[in-house]
């Protein structure tokens, strides 16, 4: 964090650096979902030795784009590499070790493959040992192709990615694909829930998907892929949460339903990062220019979401986190809990104007 200056906190937030004319306050982003850390984490197989290091990074790049909040979107998964328990084992760790010298409040999400129920009770474990706020239900067999009797696409880099011959990566995807998931997943779901974990589903494709998993007690649907799901995440009363990207974009890089649109029709309670910080802070502004209330879709709302009542927005009683925002709507500055996560030159001089005696 930066000490050099003392945080200008008059009692009333509306009155936050009165006079930094052309500057403009609004909460601090509170990111959802991302897993643009992937590429500080392990840039290159082997390079990142110290994730603590990695952390560092990535610290600085939440604190520069306006993220006061960020979760961590970690797979817990059969693919491999960084999506492995391995990994996601490592950076628990390292996450705990590193959070005191950490500006933003960084917490880990643990989108969990279903078809492992026999890591559910480590899984479990960790969630209570770590304090993870929210696990995520995926599906990313290739079922069709291996149902039908045919080769997935992509397997030979899968397999490389994880360590496994092409041969072994596909016979693990046959047991995976053989497992009768569904009394174990309840049980999973129920034990979580329970235990005030927030639940969700990613790449819902139908209503039928995104029934089956508000039945576990999933409420959040995460990047719903058809208007058919996110409609049916709206009747049912779930927390839809679409990609920031998606908005800055223009649409889906994947042909899936416009965030944009879906925003339009009130079918979007959350914003994420998902794969790119910058865009959160962009999609927000974008939104903005036609709804005055854009701005809760990327702090209060995914707040909520959490349980994160003293976050979101710039009211009495609340967190001092903040981001100050300049003409072109950039971070200038980022404030978590009263310090400084983040500064730019043009903000410090003006502070250092207005604090001289």
């Amino acid at each position: 964090m930066l000490h050099g200056l003392p945080p200008i906190l008059p009692a009333d937030p509306q009155r936050l650096w009165q006079g930094l004319d052309g500057y403009t306050v609004r909460p601090g982003l509170v990111d959802l979902h991302g897993d643009g850390f992937e590429r500080h984490l392990a840039p290159r197989r082997g390079v990142m030795k110290d994730l603590g290091d990695g952390l560092a990074a990535l610290d600085a790049e939440l604190a520069a784009n306006g993220i006061t909040t960020a979760v961590l979107a970690q797979f817990w998964s059969w693919e491999g590499g960084i999506r492995s328990p391995d990994f996601a084992r490592r950076l628990l760790l390292a996450l705990d070790a590193a959070r005191a010298d950490l500006a933003t409040d960084m917490r880990v999400q643990l989108r969990v493959e279903i078809s492992l129920v026999s890591d559910f009770d480590e899984i479990a474990s960790l969630v209570a040992q770590h304090a993870i706020p929210m696990v995520v239900f995926n599906d990313h067999l290739p079922r069709a192709a291996l149902n039908a009797g045919k080769r997935p696409p992509r397997l030979t880099g899968q397999a490389l990615k994880s360590g496994r011959s092409p041969e072994a990566h596909l016979a693990l995807l046959h047991r995976l694909n053989a497992v009768d998931h569904t009394a174990e997943l309840a049980r999973f779901a129920a034990s979580l829930a329970s235990d005030g974990v927030v639940l969700g589903s990613h790449d819902d494709s139908s209503a039928q998907t995104r029934a089956q998993y508000r039945a576990l007690g999933a409420h959040v649907s995460e990047f719903p892929e058809t208007e058919d799901a996110v409609q049916a995440a709206r009747a049912g009363g779930d927390v839809i949460v679409l990609g920031a990207p998606n908005v800055v974009r223009g649409g889906s890089h994947d042909k899936g339903i416009s965030a944009q649109a879906q925003i339009a029709a009130g079918r979007c309670d959350v914003l994420v990062s998902d794969y790119h910080y910058p865009a959160l802070r962009q999609a927000a502004l974008h939104v903005q220019a036609t709804d005055t209330d854009a701005w809760h879709l990327v702090s209060r709302n995914p707040a909520r979401v959490l349980g994160l009542t003293d976050r979101g927005t710039l009211q009495a009683g609340q967190r001092s986190d903040l981001v100050v925002l300049d003409r072109a709507g950039r971070p200038a500055g980022t404030m978590v809990a009263g310090q400084w996560s983040y500064l730019s030159g043009p903000l410090i001089s003006r502070l250092a104007q207005q604090t001289a005696p």
